[in-house]
């Protein structure tokens, strides 16, 4: 199957999902922003700085890393790409990093940005400091509180965080809040959306800068095993950008099966899940036509799940066209396996992983492996965050 399937076309859809649902005050400065993205990421001075900040600022490639041990559990071989050890914790400072050097030659001075699990405002506030550049983070009252240590690090790094307090709470409610503000500010502001949700182009352009991580998987497979294709990638999902990042290079190799795993919180009958995929129907969120998680009147439902970086009630456009599509599986897993993958990981391989990488390395125990298969799990986040949860949710 060709690549030209999966790309976003010139009106910004995957598929039937996508585009562009916007009110009129920003058409400008989305205007703006998809008539010069790929002109300004072509550019060779864009991407010298860029390579030159991911390997000397972020600390790029990422190591792929032979889990020994979890691999000896699973009789068979597992391979973690690191994405836990970039500069901030996270595959997010892929995205932030791009995104500030696209802001700066829109000639934007301010940058505003919605957290959820803390780690996408982090990396924000991170690399505005790195650039002189005003930072406001809209984060949830209810994420605040469980990742107070990511609050701090934004405040010290010099970015206003706004609590949201509407709603549950949570990152739909903060992305709520960060678009009313670029509404007001449309001329001096960026706004840098931390996953591949939003109206086009946003779920292309942070796509592009998160294939980054298959880039490298690709050489660093084979440069171990003698081929660049595993036989199966397992990424967590909630709005889907460390998931997109590293399927990109393996899109069009059908050979390489791609999974993904949303949270499915307390069940998936449980009224408290995010698993959108299960859940969801067709609707409008944030400015995309993707499944949403909505009542019968097509009001948005609150999710839930233990991991602030998945409780979401949407996913990007391009995954639910890779679902429909039948590209990627989607799986899911609740927030006890999660809870019960990641000890196994801190206790066989010396990791502490985010709860949202949990839910990928939970997937482990449900699928089909052969002995020999090669599988990699992208382990999006590091566990530094989730300390506390996983105090009071863990037995010593």
């Amino acid at each position: 199957m060709a690549r030209e399937t999966y790309k976003v076309d010139p009106q910004g859809y995957y598929g039937r999902y996508g585009g562009a649902y916007i009110p009129e005050m920003l058409y400008p400065n989305i205007e703006e922003l998809r008539n010069r993205y790929l002109e300004i990421m072509q550019d060779p001075g864009y991407r010298d700085e860029l390579h030159t900040l991911m390997r000397d600022f972020v600390g790029r490639p990422s190591p792929l890393y032979y889990a020994s041990r979890l691999s000896q559990h699973y009789s068979t071989h597992i391979y973690l790409k690191r994405e836990d050890l970039n500069h901030t914790g996270a595959h997010k400072i892929n995205n932030t990093v791009g995104q500030v050097l696209l802001a700066e030659r829109l000639n934007k001075k301010r940058i505003i940005a919605e957290t959820g699990a803390g780690q996408h405002g982090v990396a924000t506030a991170t690399v505005c400091a790195l650039k002189g550049l005003e930072c406001v983070v809209y984060m949830g009252e209810t994420d605040m509180a469980r990742q107070a240590r990511n609050v701090a690090q934004m405040e010290l790094l010099g970015a206003k965080v706004i609590p949201v307090a509407s709603g549950n709470k949570t990152l739909k409610d903060a992305t709520n809040e960060a678009i009313r503000d670029w509404i007001k500010n449309p001329g001096t502001t960026h706004y840098i959306i931390g996953s591949i949700v939003g109206p086009h182009p946003y779920p292309d352009l942070v796509t592009r800068l998160q294939g980054i991580i298959s880039h490298e998987l690709r050489k660093q497979l084979e440069e171990r095993t003698g081929k660049a294709n595993p036989h199966n990638i397992v990424a967590c999902v909630g709005g889907g950008s460390n998931a997109a990042g590293i399927f990109y290079d393996y899109l069009e190799q059908e050979d390489v099966r791609l999974i993904a795993v949303e949270a499915s919180g307390m069940g998936l009958n449980s009224g408290k899940t995010a698993a959108t995929m299960q859940r969801g129907q067709a609707g409008i969120l944030h400015g995309s036509h993707t499944l949403v998680m909505q009542d019968d009147d097509g009001q948005v439902t609150e999710p839930y799940s233990i991991s602030a970086g998945l409780d979401y009630p949407g996913i990007g456009p391009v995954h639910a066209h890779l679902r429909d599509i039948g590209r990627v599986e989607f799986l899911s897993a609740s927030d006890q396996q999660a809870l019960e993958a990641a000890r196994l990981c801190m206790r066989l391989e010396g990791i502490i992983p985010a709860l949202e990488s949990a839910h990928a390395l939970a997937a482990l125990g449900e699928l089909s492996i052969s002995p020999n298969d090669v599988t990699v799990v992208n382990l999006s986040g590091r566990g530094d965050k989730d300390l506390d949860t996983y105090q009071k949710r863990l037995e010593p």
